[in-house]
């Protein structure tokens, strides 16, 4: 009768065991339960505002020798970044046992599915867009966000005036993309764009593109160094050229800057003396003069 108990108890535990193993492991996907529980979801927004989750490079595609445009992948076709318009998300690498974050603009929007992509130019001092040109496809990196304050609804103004330097064309691009897939939004763009050369200039096909086939936006393009028979302005972003090519300040009208700080603070001058609300420290969503 001992006997027969034992072999009983013995049935018992090792049915249990089993059933223990099954439940925090699954052959078919290799992954354990617990793993599951903390990875990221299989559709729907991934991003995370405090935690920062991994994603692999898939693609790279060289824009200009010191630009590219990284793809990275999400978790399921179906899945989208999560990240509102005019946001940007953090990267966080390590370089020599530390940890450095820059943020960034996706040049994509959650009505891309399956991927997130940034245009990223790099700079010789630039620990992070160095980190990320010399990534190899199937390489990982650290995003989290969303961050910033911008918040963009259909229509909110009449009209919307851009004042872009360098990269700072990305959270610019993001909105007007917004803007111009959606055949609802009546919003006029008005987009001022320096650089240096002519062939610093991010995403001008697609700019152009846009341009010839909408007529609610228009771009303008400033140069330092520009070749012969360029037929932009010259030299720096002045009164002159915003008087020209930005909308009249009104209620209906909101002025966005990006660029670099030297390029920032005198714009804020600039759009002051043209009649603007003047820009503050920090931008509010509600402000008229938004810097990013």
């Amino acid at each position: 009768m001992a006997s027969e108990s034992n072999h009983m108890a013995y049935l018992l535990g090792a049915l249990i065991a089993a059933g223990i193993a099954y439940f925090f492991f699954s052959p078919s996907s290799g992954k354990t339960k617990a793993d599951a529980i903390t990875s990221k979801p299989a559709s729907g927004p991934v991003l995370h505002a405090s935690e920062y989750r991994k994603f692999k490079l898939v693609r790279k595609t060289q824009l200009s020798p010191n630009t590219a445009r990284y793809r990275f992948e999400l978790p399921s076709i179906d899945a989208i970044l999560g990240l509102p318009i005019g946001r940007h998300i953090s990267l966080m690498v390590k370089v020599n046992g530390k940890e450095i974050a820059r943020s960034y603009t996706p040049t994509s929007t959650d009505n891309d599915k399956g991927f997130f992509e940034l245009v990223v130019k790099t700079y010789p001092t630039g620990v992070v867009s160095s980190y990320l040109a010399n990534m190899r496809v199937g390489d990982l990196i650290d995003v989290r966000g969303p961050r910033g304050s911008f918040k963009y609804s259909a229509n909110m103004v009449r009209c919307i005036g851009m004042i872009a330097g360098g990269t700072g064309i990305t959270p610019m691009y993001q909105v007007i993309q917004h803007v111009l897939e959606n055949p609802q939004d009546k919003t006029q763009i008005k987009l001022v764009f320096a650089n240096v050369n002519e062939d610093d200039i991010l995403l001008r096909e697609q700019l152009d593109k846009w341009a010839a086939e909408h007529d609610n936006f228009d771009v303008h393009y400033v140069l330092n160094s520009p070749p012969e028979q360029w037929t932009g302005s010259v030299g720096f972003v002045t009164k002159d050229v915003l008087l020209k090519h930005m909308p009249a300040p009104a209620d209906d009208v909101k002025v966005l800057i990006c660029g670099p700080p030297p390029m920032v603070k005198a714009m804020d001058g600039c759009l002051a003396e043209l009649g603007y609300e003047k820009a503050k420290v920090i931008s509010k969503p509600d402000d008229q003069v938004f810097k990013f």
